[in-house]
């Protein structure tokens, strides 16, 4: 164990406990604390800096929140290794990144990477060129500040057929990724919201609370997705949820919930449910989980959704539809806000969608995921019971867990050596548990034939043969 050199900076409005958690979160990112190192007590470090040990419990919080480090009872605080989080923005020294570093990986088994070989560019291409040939003047302007209308009417359409989704196109609005629109979401909330979070969940929310001074309290998922009870025994007034395909368990939030939910929404003004429905559209064994914003009868649904899963990550648009009641504080906030979104993007989505090309590449992508998935579920069987999936019902993920007593650090460790990137599912949570090891196991940007050679390739590693 090393002592940590921190230079803080006691006379600045960030406080102390951020100052420390920048530091080291930077430190871990462009890899001047390795993986596995053990890190100082919180005495210790606190005595070394001449902080409180409240300041550096409170950075170490956060530090395990986002899956920074870990902390092991009785042993101590150790680094943990870096997933692929939206908010990670590694610095890295470029000769340090080699041509031989960045082959070092030959399955990459990321929850967040999609097929790019069965991307429309014909179509895409082709509206993008009509776009600007026949675009006036006019869209070289700024549009309207919630997107522009074509989108937004197509949008409207698309979600009440496929989602339920009950909105007018006037309540939608368009912004450049999820995570440009959840604080809009939080300023318009207000400073006396608290948020309930999903235990285990999506880390760009823990960072977005975190970076907007909300408090955000840890709520437990099981097979039913959200413990609805835990939720109205806590102070929340807000609750972020992914109830048809939660991230990362994978779990559907169930019929009961679902209401139980909705009624504490409706039970007093000022909850709301943040409804993320991220990657709705891949549901592969029985009819489509409904939408809550569907289903409520209270207006009380926020209603957030992306095209990062369903055409490309780098299209970067997002959108959120609004309860009315919402709609006018956020016009009133935002006034001299413009769309983060180009308006040339937004005309050429909005006529792919329009002439029906976003369905059809809807349709031809759940069958290319869903034969993956079923590759990806027939290679596993074999391995039983050694390990086990859920998850399978939807989404481009699984959850693998291993039952041999190795710990989770290990298995990691052992697949990076035959040139495998695993995600532990004890990343996305708010404090990672002992047990049997699970992981989130991406399928979308694997080949059919790679998809096999991996699994076999990481059972070997793991010493694990077949049945």
């Amino acid at each position: 164990m090393e002592m940590l050199v921190l230079k803080l900076e006691k006379d600045i409005d960030m406080p102390l406990y951020e100052q420390i958690y920048e530091k080291i979160r930077v430190d871990i990112t462009d890899g001047k604390l390795p993986v596995g190192m053990k890190l100082p007590s919180k005495r210790k470090l606190g005595e070394f800096l001449d902080v409180s040990q409240t300041t550096i419990e409170l950075a170490y919080g956060q530090l395990i929140a986002e899956g920074f480090i870990s902390s092991i009872p009785r042993k101590g605080f150790y680094v943990q290794a870096i997933e692929e989080l939206a908010y990670v923005r590694p610095i890295k020294n470029t000769k340090m990144a080699t041509i031989e570093e960045q082959d070092s990986i030959d399955f990459d088994f990321s929850p967040g990477h999609i097929d790019t070989d069965s991307f429309p560019f014909t179509q895409w291409r082709k509206y993008a060129k009509e776009v600007i040939d026949e675009s006036s003047k006019n869209l070289l302007l700024l549009g309207d500040p919630h997107g522009d209308i074509e989108l937004r009417q197509e949008i409207a359409r698309y979600l009440y057929h496929s989602r339920g989704v009950d909105c007018t196109p006037e309540q939608i609005i368009v912004g450049s990724g999820t995570e440009q629109l959840m604080p809009l979401v939080i300023r318009i909330l207000g400073t006396g919201a608290t948020y309930a979070i999903e235990d285990p969940g999506y880390p760009l929310t823990h960072h977005v609370f975190f970076h907007n001074n909300r408090e955000a309290i840890p709520i437990h998922v099981d097979d039913e997705g959200i413990d609805v009870q835990s939720l109205q025994q806590s102070d929340a007034t807000i609750a972020y949820v992914t109830p048809s395909h939660q991230f990362p368990t994978g779990t559907v939030l169930s019929a009961a919930r679902r209401t139980a939910l909705l009624n504490w929404a409706s039970s007093q003004e000022e909850h709301f449910i943040i409804e993320d429905d991220y990657d709705s559209e891949f549901r592969y064994a029985g009819r489509p989980i409904p939408s809550l914003q569907g289903m409520d009868k209270g207006d009380s649904v926020i209603y957030l959704s992306t095209f990062s899963k369903s055409l490309m990550p780098s299209l970067r648009i997002a959108y959120m539809v609004l309860p009315n009641v919402l709609l006018e504080r956020y016009k009133d906030a935002f006034i001299h806000y413009a769309s983060t979104v180009p308006r040339l993007d937004q005309h050429i989505l909005a006529r792919f969608m329009a002439d029906g090309h976003f369905s059809r590449h809807l349709n031809k992508m759940r069958k290319i995921y869903k034969r993956k998935l079923q590759t990806l579920t027939e290679t596993l069987i074999p391995y039983a019971p050694h390990v086990s999936f859920s998850g399978d019902e939807a989404g481009m993920h699984i959850i693998v867990t291993v039952h041999t007593g190795e710990s989770e650090q290990m298995l990691t460790t052992a697949a990076e050596k035959v040139g495998i990137r695993l995600y532990g599912l004890n990343s996305y949570r708010t404090t990672p548990i002992l047990g049997e090891p699970s992981f989130l196991i991406g399928f979308g940007g694997l080949s059919v034939h790679s998809i096999t050679d991996a699994i076999n390739n990481l059972m070997r590693a793991w010493g694990i043969r077949k049945t």
